[in-house]
């Protein structure tokens, strides 16, 4: 074991108790605090009245303009216009007393007319007969003293000496000229236009002069103002006005003044407004960060110490978790320090998804989903620009989004080994993704800063695949880590390993490939390592390379050196390739997983032949001389693998291979296994078991299904024996 191994295994021994676990991830929370910190701290500006700006200053928050609103909300109200209502009852009311001055008239017409008294009343009552200014008099008594007031006594002597016919006409037309007119709005300026509407409407009465004189002075006096300002209406339509004003606000991110702007009263109000002449200072934007880092944390806590049952593997992922987002935070906060020395948008170039990555490959899907979530998060504070307080949400949306399709990207199997690919796909997927955030905001940029975005997008999706590329090894090395590029690379057939397999025992060669191609297949159906069984299963027999032709798969026609060998002797050498495997991988520096399977694939399985050749010498020969030292198979994948190389070795051996043979074969094996308690240490579950059984017979079918044998085809085998 390395020094790295030693100092992150010392850390993992630190981790078993309580305290140290709270412990890091305080460190992690204060790390985090501590750099971004800067990003929140209220900002100070000095500016001076009727100065120009020494920079260029924005609002760190959404505040309202109060003294704008109430500007824009008077300058609203001075646009209504005043409402004026009509009086319609008006109209009624000056018909109805023009009619009554008629009709009073006529009534003093009849009283004091002797042609319209009955006989017996004009012998009974010899009244003389009244005179114009008797019957004026008579007139005005029937009226009011307000109506009396307005009428000339001219208009009163007309109507006592027309007649009732000439009355009756005259009513008539004075009431439907009045009714005509007084209809129409008349605004307190139109009242004279009004009485010389009703004037020109009365001229052509068929009736005597004096008469149509009256009706033309009673028009008039009935012609009068029929609109008044309503202030009611008027103040309910500009409160509503009022209502309708948006308060204007000075948004968060929004310029205030412009660096050499000259700061007068209106930009120094906002600057007052959006808090940045408060002489005051405040806690509340560190107690929001301390809180936004502790819940945080919290989750992640949660999830390590009630999520993850195995202990090692919870503090090995543990461990690398804190790792990688400490590098990737300091990472952050170095190119937004650039990013704001150089006054540029240098932060696109930020290598997010290297974290996702990493945590992919080492870890897994839900730790790399939650780690850039996260980072995009802490994004939003790092990366807010020249103004603390803001929040960059694009800039965290770019960060989710780079990481989230790394993951995606890795996720095929065919990306797994090609981790620089997959960068140059990000690339361009990132590029994609800053240009639609552009084009949604609207910006407007020159052609040199389209392309320089596009460079920063191209340089992060990169800039991450080669340090996930150059940071791989150190994690492998420390933790023990067997990634999926790290077996690819074990399964390349030009390592060295295997070439010695290829060329010194060809038989166990073909032998563990077939093993493998079994393995991977069992080992995906139940939701294993497919890989690391393929990879485990061609290295699996490496220990037969020290003595190749005492098994059986490389001896071509060749004499069985066992059958002149005692049976503790064989049983030596077959036992010893499981020990010489383990040896030769750890001194070749294999993973400890490699190197399990090679030494757990035969578990403590009996020799059966071997034991019954030495049974038969010696009755008082012991079963356990003749088992596998072991250990048991401890993971599934081993366990996959031990069943499938018993499986393959057996079928092999069958003359005349048949579905139904090979089924009862594979159930024989298994539950040969299970009842001989190798599957005692290792939690593979009875379901699992099945479907392990049924991949292995789907692929043994297709490897020894049989043949139709061809009539030309015996007579050439026949030529070629002769």
């Amino acid at each position: 074991m390395n020094r790295i191994q030693k100092f992150f295994t010392q850390i993992k021994g630190l981790l078993v108790h309580r305290f140290f676990q709270v412990l890091l991830f305080i460190i992690l929370g204060l790390f985090a605090y501590g750099l971004m910190f800067s990003n929140v701290k209220p900002e100070r500006v000095q500016v001076e009245l009727f100065q120009p700006a020494e920079q260029t200053i924005r609002s760190t928050k959404t505040v309202e303009d109060t003294y704008k609103t109430e500007q824009e909300k008077e300058e609203i109200s001075k646009q209504v216009a005043d409402v004026y209502s009509l009086k319609k009852e008006y109209a009624k009311n000056k018909v109805d007393l023009i009619s009554s001055i008629f009709d009073s008239a006529i009534e003093v017409n009849k009283e004091t007319d002797p042609d319209h008294k009955e006989d017996e009343e004009k012998e009974d009552k010899k009244e003389p007969v009244k005179t114009d200014a008797q019957k004026v008099s008579i007139l005005k008594e029937k009226l009011t003293d307000e109506v009396n007031k307005n009428i000339e006594e001219s208009v009163f002597l007309a109507l006592v000496q027309a007649d009732e016919d000439e009355l009756k006409i005259a009513k008539d037309s004075t009431i439907t000229a009045v009714n005509n007119v007084m209809s129409s709005r008349i605004a307190a300026s139109d009242v004279e236009n009004a009485k010389k509407k009703v004037v020109e409407e009365l001229g052509y009465m068929s009736i005597n002069g004096d008469m149509k004189k009256a009706s033309t002075s009673l028009a008039r006096t009935a012609i009068i103002q029929n609109v008044f300002f309503d202030k009611d209406k008027t103040e309910e339509q500009r409160r509503k006005a009022v209502e309708s004003v948006e308060p204007i606000r000075i948004l968060q991110g929004q310029i205030i003044v412009e660096e050499n702007q000259l700061v007068d009263r209106d930009v120094y109000r906002q600057l007052e407004l959006a808090g940045f002449l408060n002489t005051e200072s405040t806690i509340y934007p560190y107690i929001g960060l301390l809180l936004f880092i502790f819940l945080t944390f919290a989750a992640f806590y949660y999830y390590f110490y009630f999520s993850i049952s195995k202990k090692d593997n919870k503090y090995n992922q543990l461990l690398i978790f804190s790792l990688v987002f400490i590098l990737s935070m300091a990472t952050m906060k170095t190119v937004s320090i650039l990013a704001d020395l150089k006054n540029s948008n240098l932060e696109y170039i930020f290598p997010g998804a290297m974290a996702a990555m990493l945590i992919k490959i080492l870890l897994n899907d839900k730790l790399a989903v939650a780690m850039i979530i996260l980072l995009g998060s802490y994004g939003t504070i790092i990366f807010n620009g020249d103004t603390p307080g803001n929040l960059d949400f694009s800039m965290g949306l770019y960060i989710i989004f780079g990481g989230l399709t790394a993951i995606i990207i890795l996720s095929r199997p065919n990306f797994k080994s090609k981790v620089l690919v997959a960068g140059l796909l990000m690339s361009l997927i990132n590029m994609a993704f800053v240009f639609s955030l552009i084009f949604i905001m609207d910006s407007h940029y020159t052609r040199m800063e389209y392309l320089y975005y596009a460079a920063a997008a191209i340089g992060s999706g990169v800039g991450s695949a080669v340090l996930t590329m150059g940071l791989l090894p150190f994690f492998e090395a420390g933790f023990g880590i067997l990634s999926s590029i790290k077996l690819i690379e074990l399964a390349n057939p030009n390592h060295p390993l295997l070439r010695r397999i290829l060329i010194e025992a060809p038989g166990t060669y073909h032998h563990s490939v077939m093993v493998a191609n079994l393995a991977e297949s069992a080992c995906e159906a139940i939701g294993s390592n497919g890989l690391l069984a393929r990879v485990g299963s061609y290295y699996h027999d490496i220990g037969k390379t020290k003595r190749p032709h005492f098994f059986i798969e490389n001896q071509m026609n060749e004499e069985n050196p066992h059958d002149r060998l005692q049976p503790e002797t064989s049983r030596d050498i077959i036992i010893a390739h499981a020990v010489d495997g383990g040896e030769m991988l750890r001194s070749h520096k294999f993973p400890k997983e490699i190197v399990d399977i090679a030494e757990q694939h035969h578990g403590t399985t009996l020799l059966k032949f071997f034991y019954h050749k030495a049974k038969k010498q010696d009755e008082s020969t012991l079963e356990a001389a003749y088992r596998y030292p072991g250990p048991r198979a401890i993971m599934k994948e081993v366990a996959v693998i031990g069943i499938a190389d018993s499986v393959e070795a057996a079928v092999r051996s069958m003359k005349h291979p048949t579905p139904e043979k090979i089924e009862e074969l594979v159930s024989f094996i298994i539950q040969d296994r299970i009842s001989d308690g190798q599957f005692d240490e290792c939690d593979i579950t009875m379901r699992e078991l099945s479907i392990v059984k049924h991949s292995l017979c789907e692929s043994l079918n297709g490897i020894f299904h049989s043949r139709i044998e061809y009539p030309e085809s015996d007579k050439l085998g026949q030529k070629v024996k002769e």
